[in-house]
């Protein structure tokens, strides 16, 4: 079985999510024979969001591109950020990473087709829901994408970074985000919500959404996963 290596620590709360995961669904799938080997190289939070919020794109690639030499350095044949976040300079450390770069957004647009989606909206930082580097794939394959408004994208930025990159999951907060997606549904016929920050699956779930969710955490996951054991499978 290959090795995964995982560049997290944007945030601690979702990378311990996809090391305890990630375990379980390859023991699960390998009839209980079977762990994988993960190696995590966690980044300063801080330092990356400070990055992203001046623009310092370069520092960041910089950056990034040093966890992963340090995962490649380590015997890592996968390789996968665990923040949607931080694929802002995804394109630019892909020509420069030599083993598979697994994408969030790339990942979560393929599941999306599967699915028959035709209009998601989109929950996330505030720099996820102003930029495009996660909605171009889904336009790409011909699904529109919407974004709340701009005092809602402020208050959901809020919620994610003061309390849900934290560990931090309050009930207020949580109906917030619900009526945001219940404004998105009435306001433009959305079938489905992206929840396009790794943290926000502490607060929604397909339990409490109002319309189809779409964890990105769990079908990037679910999709290296299914890289490893078929690894496993042709050994």
């Amino acid at each position: 079985m290959k090795k995964l290596g995982l560049i997290g620590g944007t945030g601690p709360e979702s990378t311990l999510v996809y090391y305890k995961e990630i375990n379980r669904q390859v023991n699960e799938a390998t009839g209980g024979k079977q762990f994988p080997e993960i190696a995590i190289e966690s980044v300063n939070l801080f330092k990356a969001l400070n990055l992203v919020s001046e623009k310092r794109y370069d520092e960041l690639e910089s950056y990034l591109l040093q966890a992963a030499q340090n995962l490649q350095n380590g015997g890592a044949d996968i390789i996968a950020l665990t923040a949607g976040t931080m694929h802002l300079v995804y394109d630019r450390l892909k020509s420069k990473i030599a083993k598979p770069f697994i994408s969030i957004p790339q990942t979560v647009a393929e599941y999306a087709v599967e699915c028959g989606y035709k209009r998601l909206g989109l929950l996330g930082t505030i720099f996820t829901m102003e930029n495009t580097f996660l909605t171009n794939p889904f336009t790409d394959c011909g699904i529109e994408v919407f974004v709340p408004e701009e005092a809602d994208r402020i208050t959901i930025n809020q919620i994610i970074g003061g309390e849900l990159e934290y560990g931090i999951v309050k009930e207020e907060s949580r109906q917030k985000l619900i009526s945001e997606i219940k404004k998105m549904k009435q306001n433009w016929r959305i079938d489905g919500i992206i929840l396009g920050c790794t943290e926000l699956p502490l607060a929604l779930n397909s339990q409490n959404c109002p319309v189809a969710c779409l964890d990105i955490m769990e079908i990037h996951i679910r999709k290296l996963v299914q890289m490893l054991v078929e690894d496993k499978t042709k050994s």
